[in-house]
């Protein structure tokens, strides 16, 4: 329950498309249709209400590798780059393999004393740290803690990074999967409906999105993802960047999967987030009855459950191994992502619902 793709069939359609594709005898090198951008631009339309061009979508083979590529074309060796952890690790990895400075603007994480833990931006520490920085990235929806970031929490983001001159990476990959109490806000959206009133001027063409349909409709290992790059210059930098490495995450069978998710995949990302409400609600509710020394946050967003297991008085090794070996689960351990996710573990719900209750009466088991 570690790994963050799903146990669930992808879309039928899908299937089909790509078991059409597959009769046919000749899987040469293939060139992106038209009918594929037109699939992401329709689609960002419709979910959320972003309406892009055409000539702004770069297709790039996955998002991590994308988090690398923004990184080494418009950041220079040993600039600042921030990152908000606890937060998805790659995100450091991408710092350090590029050679850039790394500078962390940690999560605060909030206990209305009834057990009820919420994340926020630490907004006076980022403005500290945003004057000594070229370029910021974003997890949006977070993973691992599941928030949704508000329309105003965003807001205030964008001032900042206007006034510091930051470049924003938005990694909005879970943009699809919230739940029914919250609302996703594309950054790049906001800052062009911001863009329109001459007092705020946040800047759109500083922003760089990165999307896939691979975990919204799980189909990662067929590895094709997109950059939303409105501005030129940054744009250009990065395709010369990716023509120059010889990458491509194009072909025939993932640009089929990449088009016909977005076509036709949109009752079951319905079906599939009511599906998940309900392990989710079910899951939260279990572990506050039966799990005392374990806490809970409630996602907003993602198919992944952030527990609080500090009541455990386990340094992080220690933890991860009572999981393997005392309960037998395969979680992500907390310390991964990074300062503030030390014992804490990370579980994939995306699973049928048995198998999520069977793993917390597992879990249960081992703590009696």
């Amino acid at each position: 329950m570690w790994v963050a793709d799903m146990d669930f069939a992808t879309p039928t359609a899908v299937t089909q498309a790509l078991q059409e594709r597959a009769s046919h005898p000749i899987f040469g090198y293939s060139i992106e249709p038209n009918s594929l951008y037109q699939a992401l631009i329709d689609w960002l339309l419709e979910k959320h209400h972003w309406q892009i061009k055409r000539e702004w979508i770069v297709l790039t083979p996955g998002v991590v590798p994308s988090l690398n590529l923004v990184l080494a074309a418009l950041t220079a060796e040993n600039e600042g780059v921030i990152v908000q952890p606890p937060v998805y690790f790659p995100f450091f990895s991408a710092v350090k393999n590029q050679k850039r400075r790394l500078i962390e603007n940690p999560l605060i994480l909030e206990d209305d004393g009834l057990g009820n833990l919420n994340y926020q931006m630490d907004f006076l520490q980022l403005e500290s740290c945003a004057k000594d920085a070229k370029l910021l990235m974003l997890c949006s929806p977070h993973n691992p803690v599941g928030r949704v970031w508000q329309k105003s929490e965003l807001l205030t983001l964008l001032a900042i990074a206007k006034k510091h001159d930051l470049i924003i990476l938005a990694d909005e990959i879970h943009a699809d999967l919230v739940y029914r109490d919250a609302k996703h806000y594309a950054l790049s959206q906001l800052a062009f409906e911001a863009d329109q009133s001459p007092s705020l001027l946040f800047g759109q063409h500083k922003i760089i999105t990165a999307v896939s349909p691979s975990k919204t409709f799980n189909i990662p290992g067929l590895g094709l993802s997109a950059l939303i790059v409105p501005n030129d210059r940054y744009r250009k930098a990065i395709q010369l960047h990716l023509s120059n490495l010889g990458v491509s995450g194009a072909n025939p069978f993932s640009l089929i999967a990449f088009e016909v998710a977005y076509r036709k995949g949109g009752d079951w990302l319905k079906a599939l987030m009511a599906y998940l409400q309900k392990t989710c609600d079910e899951a939260i509710s279990f572990i506050r009855a039966h799990l005392p020394k374990i806490n809970v946050v409630r996602p907003q967003g993602t198919y992944l459950l952030w527990l609080d297991c500090r009541k455990l008085i386990l340094g992080d090794e220690a933890l991860n191994l009572f999981f393997v070996q005392e309960a037998q689960l395969g979680l992500s351990s907390g310390a991964m992502f990074g300062r503030g996710g030390e014992g804490f573990m990370r579980m994939n719900i995306g699973t049928p619902r048995a198998n999520v209750m069977a793993a917390l009466m597992r879990l249960k088991s081992s703590l009696s």
